[in-house]
């Protein structure tokens, strides 16, 4: 079927919500919302304010339950906003801490530019090509300095530094392309280590098995690029979920919503940042916005009483 739809100025979008029963009792802030967020965007955050599928008319656009208001979604729209703040304050932790770990084993092992031999990573890989690698580093430097020619100055004081004083090798060494890689680059590279030993013992601090640490950073990386997209977490069902362990296993009975990643982060922070409060903040956030359903990120009845969450 061909795509008839046209769109619709912001006075109309926001008379279809009001025939269908949703409050709005302010017009004015109701369009000014539609005007900066979007009513698709927000469209999403209307759902679970709508009546049942079962007690619609067929074809016809789902009316909204009794006492629903536009304030109620833009507060869902709010909620989801600080739950992936929440989120973002704990990868960029996380994400520091294991390429950290990466780094330091694997320079001490093999060298500041260990990364430029081929032979530490798998050769059958399927998605990893070292040379394709190494040309994504080059870009992903380039790019992270405002710079796409080597001939341009770097915004980054130590490439420049590196590129003034040394002109081989021509990438700089691992803890300098460190500050620049991406998460989901980090990820790669450990996934795609020829020696296991190797994965093991950069694995060890993190207090994690290096099979469930490659499955946790795939992961990780989907998250935070949900959350840097603002991609909506609250009810999403993931699509890349992470391994339950046997720590989790007596609470966790599910890993396709953003309970299970809150307890891979939980379960990490306390080793990369003892003492953190990042459970205790969550628990905040979710007592604080009632309205945003548990069940619907996977949080189970009582979830805050589990000793793993040390919350009381």
């Amino acid at each position: 079927m061909k795509f008839h739809k046209q769109a619709l100025p912001i006075p109309e979008l926001l008379g279809k919500w009001r025939d269908r029963g949703l409050q709005i009792k302010d017009k004015s802030e109701a369009e000014h919302y539609l005007r900066f967020i979007g009513y698709y965007r927000l469209s999403a955050y209307a759902l679970p304010l709508q009546e049942s599928a079962a007690s619609a008319q067929a074809g016809v656009d789902k009316p909204f339950k009794s006492g629903a208001s536009f304030r109620d979604i833009l507060n869902l729209y709010r909620f989801d906003r600080e739950l992936r703040l929440l989120f973002m304050d704990a990868i960029e932790r996380i994400e520091v801490a294991v390429r950290t770990c990466i780094v330091n084993e694997m320079s001490l092992a093999h060298g500041p530019h260990w990364f430029m031999d081929a032979v530490h990573f798998n050769p059958h890989a399927r998605r990893f090509k070292h040379h394709q690698f190494l040309d994504q580093v080059d870009k992903e430097l380039k790019i992270a300095n405002g710079s796409k020619s080597p001939d341009k100055p770097h915004h980054e004081v130590f490439i420049n530094h590196y590129y003034d004083t040394y002109s081989d090798p021509y990438l700089p060494p691992a803890w300098m392309i460190a500050e620049t890689l991406t998460l989901g680059t980090w990820s790669r590279i450990f996934e795609n280590l020829r020696v296991t030993e190797e994965r093991k013992a950069i694995a060890r601090p993190l207090q994690t098995d290096e099979r469930v640490l490659r499955n946790w950073l795939h992961a990780l990386n989907y998250l935070r690029n949900l959350c840097a997209h603002h991609s909506r977490l609250w009810n999403r069902k993931f699509v890349i979920k992470p391994v339950i362990t046997k720590r989790h296993e007596q609470f966790l009975k599910s890993n396709d919503r953003c309970y299970s990643m809150a307890a891979v982060v939980e379960d990490l922070l306390r080793i990369i940042a003892p003492g953190t409060s990042w459970a205790h903040r969550l628990h905040h956030l979710l007592t604080a916005n009632p309205f945003a359903d548990p069940a619907a990120m996977g949080f189970p009845v009582g979830w805050e009483a589990e000793p793993f969450w040390n919350l009381r």
